[in-house]
């Protein structure tokens, strides 16, 4: 997918950014300094879907927005969920170009602009760039090692190159409203992979998610292992709607964590009786603990990380996989327990 033939489209005058919002009193300040720092020159509409925050992200959106000059409108969420809110601001936005944006990462000022640039050269539906981290603790740190890593197997392809390349699905998202016209909007039960099938939809509409390594997001990783957990719980339990929904397998390489902890629950029990089971599962953790250690250090070499970070990362990436292996395992029980029934809020993972 690395060539492609560019369809230049109509130019981008103005830009709605849209924004999911819940209890980002600590990142908010920061957010709209990224904001008002953007050089596009063009007009830029700032709209927010707060979902009930009681942190006080509110007051402290608008105060810092008042500060530095910009206006923003902020939409109740009473949902509380990333897809509703996400699908309140693109009703409400104007824009020729819709811009996610999260709470939770740091833009470049250039951000906007390149955005915009590569929606117009390419003419693709769904515009995304680089996911680069930047963790703020030593476990965080860690996590955004391991989130840099191959090993680390989330959107890991979306992380390096130096080419405008087709991919499945983006960090975040620049869309052509034309996108939504022709895919619809964000849809909920998807949880946390809404975005990844929204994109699935943009393709089987006919259009194509580019992303442009000059397109750069600093995300800030959860900064302790039960966060980390979670997160990639949520993420392994909503593949499985997403599966479900378009009846196949997103990508082969979601199924290799589940695949991991499956054998290795095989072998355990059958390894107290039998030398050759044992022998297996030697080897199979053997070798996962050499990838681990591999991968975690070429990590550390290429992000100037100090050696003593290590090995949280090598921790780091059992935590990954295990949890989204037994994410996983848990929609697809849900699934074959409950076919007719649509997956509920109350009773689904928590939300990022």
């Amino acid at each position: 997918m690395d060539n492609f033939e560019e369809s230049p489209i109509s130019s981008v005058g103005r830009i709605s950014v849209v924004i999911p919002m819940v209890n980002e009193a600590h990142n908010v300040e920061r957010l709209v300094s990224d904001l008002a720092a953007q050089d596009f020159r063009g007009e830029v509409e700032i709209l927010v879907a707060d979902g009930g925050s009681t942190d006080g992200s509110v007051d402290l959106l608008r105060t810092s927005a008042d500060r530095a000059g910009l206006t923003i409108t902020i939409l109740e969420n009473p949902a509380r969920l990333v897809a509703h809110g996400l699908n309140s601001c693109v009703a409400r936005a104007t824009g020729d170009l819709i811009v996610r944006l999260d709470c939770k990462s740091h833009y470049p000022p250039d951000y906007l602009r390149r955005s915009a640039i590569a929606s117009e050269e390419t003419g693709a539906w769904t515009i995304g760039g680089l996911l680069l981290t930047e963790g703020r603790t030593p476990t965080g740190r860690a996590v955004g090692s391991a989130m840099a890593s191959p090993f680390g197997g989330l959107g890991w392809t979306r992380r390096t190159g130096t080419r405008r390349v087709e991919v499945d699905t983006v960090y975040l998202g620049a869309f052509r409203p034309e996108a939504f016209r022709r895919a619809g909007l964000f849809d909920p039960e998807m949880g946390d992979n809404h975005d990844e099938e929204f994109n699935i939809r943009v393709r089987q509409a006919g259009g194509r998610v580019v992303s442009d390594p000059a397109v750069r997001a600093y995300y800030t990783p959860p900064d302790s292992f039960e966060r980390v957990f979670a997160r990639y719980f949520s993420y392994g339990f909503y593949k499985v709607p997403v599966m479900l929904k378009h009846r196949r397998i997103v990508t082969m390489r979601s199924l290799a964590p589940m695949a991991f902890l499956a054998t290795s629950a095989l072998l355990a029990p059958a390894a107290l009786r039998f030398p050759r089971a044992r022998r297996m599962l030697a080897a199979e953790l053997a070798v996962y603990a050499v990838a681990a250690s591999a991968f975690g250090a070429a990590s550390i070499v290429r992000r100037r990380e100090r050696w003593g970070l290590l090995p949280r990362v090598i921790l780091i990436f059992p935590t990954f996989h295990v949890a989204y292996a037994l994410g996983m395992i848990e929609g697809l029980r849900r699934a074959i327990a409950r076919p007719t029934t649509q997956t509920q809020r109350s009773d689904t993972p928590a939300r990022r």
